[in-house]
């Protein structure tokens, strides 16, 4: 059972990558970090990070790189995920709400679809 809201929050929003370890590779998973990156890209020459979950000290961030990768994305992030956005590709959440965690996980069924169609092409 979680001790805590951050642990809670945690626990959801990685519950939303986990679907897509079948076909990303975990290359994190602890009790405060879970990370997953997509094949290698040899115009980077480098596998692709496709996001993460941590626990931070203020709040449990959320990192979609197809957000920062595939720029018409931004337009698509839900209004109330749009509140929780620091920087291009990461949204910060200090309580849980269900509610919006299902946008966060329906916005992230989005970004893997357009990733995985997409990644040819990077």
């Amino acid at each position: 059972m979680p001790e805590n809201e951050f642990d809670k929050i945690f626990i959801r929003l990685k519950s939303i990558f986990e679907k897509f370890e079948n076909d990303l590779t975990v290359i994190g998973d602890n009790q405060k970090n879970y990370s997953l990156e997509g094949p290698y890209s040899e115009k980077f020459k480098k596998n692709l990070w496709f996001g993460a979950v941590q626990i931070k000290k203020n709040y449990v961030s959320c990192h979609l790189m197809p957000v920062y990768m595939y720029k018409d994305l931004a337009d698509d992030v839900p209004k109330d995920l749009k509140k929780r956005m620091q920087g291009k590709s990461c949204f910060n959440f200090k309580k849980y709400d269900e509610d919006l965690f299902k946008k966060m996980e329906d916005f992230t069924d989005k970004c893997y679809t357009i990733f995985s169609n997409r990644m040819d092409k990077l």
